[in-house]
Parts: C-alpha cells; sequence; structure tokens
C-alpha cells in the first residue's frame, strides 16, 4: 500500500508523524506522504517539520514517509509561485487541492495545478477531458479520494483518465486513525470508481515507480 495524501497535526489532522506513520506501517505499508494544508501563511513552517520527522523515523521504519505539502484553496494565480516553493523547502510530494464538489474551491485551480507541475492533483471534481489530458501530459496523478463526499466524482476522475490516458491515485485523504485505507479498502474504492482488477493493478504499480524514483 502505497498513499501520497494524507494530513497529521500540522493541519488538521489528529496524529504526529509518528504515530501517523506507525498505525499505516502496522497495515503494512510500503510508503505514505504527509501532505499537510497549506497556502503562503504557513508553507514554511509544515514542509521542514514533515522533512525532520522523515529524516529521523525511516531510521527505523518499515513504511517510508514521504514529506508533502496540500496547497489548498490557494488562489490560481499562486499555484505556480507555491508549488515552486515548497520544491525549494524540500517537499517530495506536491498535492493540490482540486475542484471537489464539496468545497467552494476556485474555478480555475484544477487548470493552474497542472500547469505548475504538481505531482498529485487531489479529488478534483468533474475535472475536464482538456485538464485531463494535460494531466497526462504532464505525468500528474490524479486522484481517486477514499474521503466521503469527495469522493462523490470518483466515476467521472476514472472516465475521464480512461479517455485521456493519465494517471490515477487512489489515495485516503486521512485526517486520523479511523480514516486509513486497507489494502481491500483502497481496492474497493478503485473497484468502485469503475475500474477494472487489470486497470487497478496499474495504479498501484504507477504509485510505487513514483515512489521509487522519490530521492
Amino acid at each position: 500500500m502505497i498513499d501520497l495524501h494524507t494530513h497529521c497535526f500540522f493541519s488538521d489532522g489528529e496524529l504526529v508523524p509518528a504515530e501517523h506513520l506507525r498505525r499505516v506501517e502496522v497495515l503494512g505499508y510500503e510508503a505514505i506522504a504527509i501532505t499537510d494544508h497549506a497556502d503562503s501563511s504557513n508553507i514554511d513552517f509544515i514542509v521542514p517539520r514533515i522533512l525532520k520527522a522523515a529524516e529521523d523515523m525511516n531510521k527505523f521504519a518499515e513504511t517510508r514517509l514521504l514529506a508533502g505539502i496540500e496547497l489548498t484553496h490557494v488562489p490560481p494565480q499562486l499555484m505556480a509561485k507555491l508549488t515552486q516553493y515548497a520544491r525549494e523547502l524540500g517537499a517530495k510530494v506536491v498535492v493540490a487541492h482540486g475542484e471537489t464538489v464539496v468545497e467552494p474551491v476556485r474555478q480555475g485551480t484544477n487548470r493552474a495545478a497542472l500547469e505548475a507541475g504538481v505531482d498529485v492533483l487531489a479529488h478534483p471534481g468533474f475535472i475536464t477531458l482538456e485538464d485531463a489530458q494535460l494531466a497526462a501530459q504532464k505525468g500528474i496523478f490524479l486522484e481517486l479520494s477514499g474521503r466521503k463526499g469527495h469522493s462523490l466524482t470518483n466515476g467521472h476522475v476514472a472516465k475521464m483518465a480512461a479517455e485521456s490516458g493519465a494517471k490515477l491515485a487512489v489515495n485516503a485523504d486521512a485526517h486520523g486513525p479511523g480514516d486509513f485505507l486497507t489494502t481491500e479498502m483502497a481496492r474497493i474504492v478503485g473497484l468502485g470508481a469503475g475500474l477494472t482488477e487489470e486497470r487497478y493493478d496499474q495504479i498501484r504499480s504507477d504509485m510505487a515507480a513514483f515512489v521509487h524514483s522519490i530521492r
């Protein structure tokens, strides 16, 4: 199991990074990214602290902790600047909070995030085929979400990915202990979005390849 989108208590999650990591280690995860919510006000606070946690705990844990960030509700005009800044700070996984149907995300956020070259476009709502094609060109993951509300458009996202050739990621968007996906629940999220078993296996392979490419 790999998850590229989760939250600890540096934003609205419940756990310190050590417990966060330990809980998924017990579930047999290969890797997990902590990607707390950020904008211009706190990105320079969050990324270094998750990097420090990863530096310390990766020496001892069987599950690899990746330091990331989720750029959340930022104006589309700032997406490129903050994506670059996140990488300069050392973030290994940059997630953009996409145009989910259950929050008032600014129109144009999906496009701005894709143009900025984020790694994961989280819960992108009714993403257009044109934007999905851009994701495919740039190798950006479109998320199938395990989180209530955000998951409502998983079927649409899967369809746009199939038509465009974009990569998909199944993520929990976990905020607390009860949110982490087991291997079987992640599979259900994928199949529930209309994927075949073969397509779901490809998702896991693509996510693993991405993690292995991170140094």
